[in-house]
């Protein structure tokens, strides 16, 4: 018993040990802003949009209203005469959305994977891992497509079925190579000597010392995840036609892009700029709860 108490400790501290790193860090403010405002934009949206996203206004569409040239459209408005500004803060809410619910059964699958993979190791590993690397050499488009004719039209739970189909695949091959190391550490020796039983020591010394990562992974998949919903609702494989979306908005003003510039300029720096922060926040986590890098710094 006071074998498995100071195994379970050690690990705890790890996990402290990566938290009293990040506070210690220097934060990359510009990033945790552009995501700040991402997650307000997702939350209240219906109460931040100045007009509802998807109210057509006839007259303002034969206007063709562009930005900053009138005060009740600061982003101008599209063909229909939608507000440019109200769709953006919308699509951030869909955007939002997808990347929370693909990541979270990604990262809760793969996760439990990787570690019964890292584990277990012999043949539950070997099939495992032969099965993350099928997942992750099919295309996430092919599959999405694949899944909206099997549907019959184009979807937000369509968008969210094919990222999640593959987006646990990365979560299980990152965490697996972590195990590999961990397990061989003198704490899970002394557990495994002590009579844990094996699920007892996944949970409890395993997987704390595996948050760090798939913290990491997460961070780093949130802005590959909202491209590629942009690109399937883009390609009209995604979000359907006519709903708020990112990849929606570029894709209705493709044909307009030298009369009509703000169409799709305007979506496409808002994924352009949430993408960057999320891979510049992702890049400063991973910098900053990494030992090895922190020391060369």
């Amino acid at each position: 018993m006071a074998a498995q108490t100071a195994t379970t400790r050690a690990s705890l501290d790890t996990a402290w040990r990566g938290i009293n790193a990040v506070r210690g860090a220097r934060v990359p403010w510009i990033p945790v802003i552009v995501l700040l405002v991402l997650v307000v934009c997702a939350l209240f949206a219906p109460w931040l949009a100045p007009y509802d996203p998807q109210q057509p206004d006839v007259l303002k569409g034969v206007q063709r209203i562009a930005p900053f040239e009138s005060s009740e459209n600061i982003l101008g408005v599209d063909l229909l005469g939608r507000d440019i500004l109200s769709r953006l803060i919308h699509g951030a809410r869909i955007s939002a959305f997808i990347s929370l619910i693909s990541l979270g059964f990604g990262a809760l699958v793969g996760t439990a994977l990787g570690v019964a993979s890292g584990y277990l190791g012999g043949k539950v590993d070997a099939l495992l891992m032969r099965i993350c690397d099928g997942v992750m050499g099919f295309p996430t488009i092919l599959l999405a497509l694949i899944i909206v004719a099997i549907q019959g039209g184009a979807g937000i739970q369509n968008v969210v079925i094919a990222i999640m189909a593959t987006v646990w695949a990365r979560f299980a091959r990152q965490v697996r190579g972590e195990v590999l190391s961990i397990k061989e550490r003198d704490f899970v020796t002394l557990a495994i000597v002590a009579g844990v039983p094996p699920h007892v020591i996944m949970w409890r010394h395993i997987f704390p010392n595996v948050v760090n990562t798939v913290l990491v992974i997460i961070s780093l998949l949130v802005g590959q995840t909202i491209l590629l919903e942009a690109s399937l609702s883009f390609l009209g494989v995604g979000v359907p036609p006519g709903e708020p979306a990112w990849g929606i908005m570029v894709a209705e003003g493709r044909n307009n892009l030298l009369d009509l510039w703000w169409l799709s300029l305007m979506p496409g720096l808002a994924i352009t700029i949430v993408v960057i922060a999320l891979n510049l926040f992702g890049d400063w986590l991973r910098d900053t709860l990494d030992p090895k890098l922190r020391r060369l710094r």
